[in-house]
Parts: structure tokens; C-alpha cells; sequence
């Protein structure tokens, strides 16, 4: 069986343009764009920093000394340490609360996109149960893959410390920066092919044989088995496309002189602006899906797709 890119693409951009434009409804552009927008909440976006490095080693000697200064600050002011203490609960509470709703989000876009509809409270309570599912996987996981880049960035500080303190030569040292950022790139790799995967194919199964997290990954594990290399490849294309759209973005806020660019900083808003963008990947993904049969088609009869968009028509 040939497994195609360009076509599942080009299948999921015509969707688009038959939701979004053919013909263009702004209540349905602001209904499904609250349903990607609720999906995307827990997704992460991509951010630079700039600095500069001066050689200065007491600019060093604080780097490494500042965990020890910020634990002896923390006992000298035990209601701050109070106080951040409880900001740390309130964030975790609601962390929690927004992967909740995002996991339903996830399937409430997933079913406007496979239907061609623009509804919120239908989806939101047929998939309860596979939104839950999701939900817990996702918190458990998310926690996780925090905890393993918590411990990675212990390890590279503890060893650049070493370095630092131990004078090790430039060769020794170049080692050890390419060692870290060797694990960052693998950590980057590995954690973001399960997200990736879980997003776009795990949610899907769930979805259409309407089980729980663990079966939805069991089933896509045996896919995987049999065909891991497009799946792998289909990572690697997804990432040019980021860089493609990330491109055409800044091109975009250059253009409007960084006001759309504000605009799609504001919440909501920025996923209403960026629908087209959001609705081609998710029918990108379950277009690419289908190409593995029936069991993993969650697009429905064209009898059933009918119906539903003589219902859209009447409302």
C-alpha cells in the first residue's frame, strides 16, 4: 500500500475550504474556532531568548551559586516561601483544569472537523468518556515528560558546573556542551513523536471505535508495528510544515506592522484567526490516517455526510 503526503494534505486543505469558505459563515468560523481553540490549550508554542555572554566569571560563580542563594533566601523569608508555595498550588490546579478541557476540546474539534459541523455542547458531552480518558493520560504524562526535563536540566547544571569549577580543558568542555545538547535534542525527539502521535492518530481511534486512552494507543502501537516508517516520515513533514507556517506568520505580522500579530496573541481570538491553519492540520491528519483502512477512517458515509449538511443548511 503507497502511503501519500501531498495527497491527505491536499484532501485536507479542500475540507477547509469547503468548511470555512463555501461559503463563509462567521458564526460558524467563531464556533468551531472555540473548539480548536479549546484543543490547543495545552499545546506548546515555540519562544526565543537572546543574552549575551561576557566572560565575566563572577557572571558564572552566580549561575552556579544561585540555587543555594534562592534556598538560603527561601528560609530567610518564610512568608514569601509561604506565598510562592501556595501560587505554586493555585498554578497546578489550574494546569489541571486546562488539560481537562482541552481533552475534550480535542475531540469537539475533531468532530466539527470530520463532520463538517460547528457544534460545542453535542460534542462536548458524547465524548465525555474518551475526554476523560484522555484527560488523565495527559496529566500523568505531561507531569512526566516535566519531571524527565527537570532531571535532564539538574544533570546538564550539575555538569557544567563541574566543568566550570574543575577547570576542564576547551576539549573536555566541548564534549560536555555537545553531550547536553545531544540528550535535549533526543528528549525534544522522543517526547515530541509521542505527543504528536497522540494527537493526531491516538485521539482519532478513540474517536472512532469510542474507547478509552490505553485501547486508542494499543490499536495505533500495532499500526505502528506493521508501518512505522510513514508515520516517522510523517513527523519529519509536519515539522517543515511548522516552519512553513511559522514563516508565513512573521511574514504576516511584518506586513501589518505587528498588529496581527497581537491579535493572534490575544486568546481565542488568535485561534478564530488561525482556524484555517488549525482545520487543514487536524483534516490533514485524519486524511493521512485513512490510508489505512476502514478501521481507521473516522470520516463518515457520504449518505451520513449528506444528511448532515442538509441539517446545516436548515439551521
Amino acid at each position: 500500500m503507497q502511503i501519500s503526503y501531498s495527497q491527505p494534505l491536499s484532501a485536507g486543505w479542500d475540507r477547509m475550504k469547503k468548511a470555512l469558505f463555501q461559503p463563509f459563515d462567521i458564526n460558524k468560523w467563531m464556533k468551531v474556532g472555540f473548539t480548536a481553540w479549546l484543543a490547543g490549550l495545552t499545546d506548546c508554542g515555540g519562544g526565543s531568548g537572546s543574552g549575551n555572554s561576557t566572560g565575566n566569571n563572577a557572571n558564572w560563580d552566580e549561575f552556579f551559586s544561585f540555587p543555594q542563594t534562592a534556598w538560603d533566601w527561601l528560609l530567610d523569608n518564610p512568608v514569601w516561601a509561604n506565598l510562592i508555595l501556595v501560587g505554586l498550588v493555585i498554578l497546578f490546579l489550574i494546569i489541571s483544569v486546562v488539560i481537562w478541557v482541552s481533552s475534550r476540546g480535542r475531540f469537539m474539534f475533531l468532530d466539527n472537523v470530520a463532520h463538517n459541523k460547528a457544534e460545542i455542547s453535542k460534542p462536548w458531552h458524547d465524548f465525555r468518556k474518551q475526554g476523560n480518558s484522555l484527560f488523565i493520560f495527559q496529566f500523568f504524562w505531561g507531569w512526566f515528560a516535566f519531571a524527565v526535563f527537570v532531571l535532564i536540566a539538574a544533570y546538564c547544571f550539575v555538569t557544567g558546573k563541574d566543568l566550570y569549577l574543575t577547570h576542564a580543558p576547551k576539549a573536555v568542555i566541548f564534549a560536555g556542551i555537545t553531550q547536553m545538547i545531544l540528550l535535549f535534542i533526543g528528549y525534544l525527539i522522543v517526547f515530541g513523536y509521542i505527543s504528536l502521535f497522540l494527537k493526531d492518530f491516538v485521539v482519532p481511534i478513540m474517536y472512532k471505535h469510542h474507547v478509552g486512552v490505553l485501547k486508542g494507543w494499543g490499536k495505533f502501537l500495532l499500526l505502528f508495528g506493521r508501518r512505522a516508517l510513514p508515520f516517522i516520515l510523517y513527523g519529519l513533514f509536519i515539522f517543515v510544515l511548522g516552519i512553513a507556517v511559522g514563516i508565513a506568520i512573521i511574514f504576516f505580522a511584518l506586513i501589518t506592522c505587528c498588529i496581527g500579530l497581537l491579535l493572534i496573541a490575544i486568546p481565542y481570538i488568535g485561534a478564530v484567526i488561525l482556524l484555517p491553519i488549525s482545520y487543514t492540520f487536524r483534516a490533514f491528519s485524519i486524511e493521512f490516517l485513512a490510508q489505512f483502512g476502514d478501521e481507521y477512517n473516522v470520516f463518515p458515509p457520504a449518505v451520513e455526510l449528506a444528511n448532515d449538511r442538509n441539517e446545516i443548511s436548515r439551521e
